[in-house]
């Protein structure tokens, strides 16, 4: 897991945070290493024992009155022993009035204190959504990412075997290109893999002897999509007739990605085999095995009984 950085949750557009920088310019190359966000609460007290200093702390409207509540000398104390903890940082919300004692304290000790026109809720479902998509492990990797009849399918291979031409006649036919050339690859929090294209080259596919297209304007926004959950990958080797490929379909291969197995199949290019149809019908049978079917299984079965009432 990878850190993020206060300077990159205050620069983000993305997800509209509204987030300005009140005080502790210094510190915000400070890292936040949790996707959870916490509000002090207790703390504010003095009961520190749960506060976690990776976590983005909010200071709302109740934390604000209660420190609003207590004597100056009182509310010294509390921000005092608050920022000891050495914090990545705090966001007053709803664009709330800031103590000077906070802006001091935030100084003195290179805590990035930041506020924000949001309220506590809304910038806390937002900040979550940021963190849990950047602070996630990720990897890349060479080939063609395809949304099939919903079934998203990476096809690898070396180069020149015909990743890209499969795509675009895919593309053809109705699905949809999420990525060519290279495909970004992350683990979500729900322990799926979720694939994308890099920004620069997104829509855009390397078609040999054609060059460079754009996928969206050629054929519109229905034959693209920003970014699909991998659930199969297809691996397109050169025929070689020495060896031995699957013909039944029974025994099932994977494909670690981030440290999760995907099934994958590996399929022979030879001149003449209509590779499309055979990824498109991969689509299909996985769809069958999601819903509880296994053809080739099913197949081994009925022949194992027929083999025995003879």
């Amino acid at each position: 897991m990878s850190g993020f950085t206060v300077k990159e949750l205050l620069e983000d557009r993305r997800y509209d945070l509204k987030l300005e920088i009140v005080a502790g310019v210094d510190g915000l190359n400070n890292e936040i290493s949790s996707a959870k966000v916490q509000k002090p609460g207790l703390a504010l007290s003095g009961f520190t024992d749960h506060l976690h200093s990776n976590r983005v702390q909010v200071l709302g409207n109740t934390e604000m009155s209660y420190l609003d509540s207590l004597s100056k000398k009182d509310r010294i104390a509390a921000i005092h022993s608050l920022f000891t903890l050495k914090i990545c940082c705090f966001i007053v919300t709803s664009n709330l009035d800031i103590f000077e004692d906070l802006k001091d304290e935030a100084e003195k000790t290179n805590t990035p204190l930041l506020k924000t026109t949001h309220s506590s809720d809304r910038l806390t479902s937002r900040i979550i959504n940021l963190l849990e998509e950047r602070l996630t492990e990720t990897t890349s990797l060479h080939g063609v990412l395809v949304d099939v009849l919903g079934i998203g399918i990476l096809i690898l291979g070396k180069s020149g075997v015909g990743k890209s031409e499969c795509a675009l006649d895919l593309i053809s036919k109705g699905h949809r290109l999420v990525a060519d050339d290279m495909v970004l690859l992350r683990k979500s929090p729900a322990n799926v893999i979720i694939g994308s294209s890099p920004e620069i080259i997104r829509y855009h596919m390397e078609i040999r002897g054609l060059g460079i297209i754009n996928i969206k304007d050629l054929f519109g926004n229905t034959a693209v999509r920003v970014e699909k959950q991998l659930d199969m990958v297809v691996h397109l080797v050169q025929w070689n007739p020495n060896q031995q490929y699957d013909r039944l379909g029974v025994d099932e291969d994977t494909y670690e990605v981030l440290d999760l197995n995907l099934p994958i199949v590996k399929l022979p290019v030879t001149p003449g085999r209509n590779m499309t149809t055979i990824i498109e019908v991969a689509a299909r049978n996985h769809i069958l095995k999601i819903m509880g079917r296994h053809p080739a299984l099913e197949f081994e079965k009925n022949l194992k009984k027929e083999i025995l009432r003879r």
